[in-house]
């Protein structure tokens, strides 16, 4: 029994979406991370509470680029895993 050509260009087609899909998940947590240091480092700090102000060293944005690294760190642990 044989599969029409359609379906095995459907099956190539899939398998390169997956894998780029898996690409671009791996490429998440490094950019954040590159984000969170470029906003640590490069924008002047908005005090949104002005007795807090001097508490951290890093301000909202980088907390969001930061957790958001955190968030997608689970294609790298599941890579290392392997």
């Amino acid at each position: 029994m044989t599969m029409p050509l359609t379906a095995s260009l459907n099956d190539g087609r899939q398998r390169r979406a997956r894998g780029a899909a898996a690409w671009l998940g791996l490429a998440a947590s490094p950019t954040f991370a590159l984000m969170a240091s470029l906003a640590a480092s490069g924008s002047p700090r908005l005090s949104i509470c002005s007795s807090a102000s001097g508490m951290l060293p890093i301000d909202g944005m980088t907390w969001m680029y930061l957790l958001m690294g955190v968030f997608h760190l689970s294609p790298w642990l599941k890579l290392a895993l392997r």
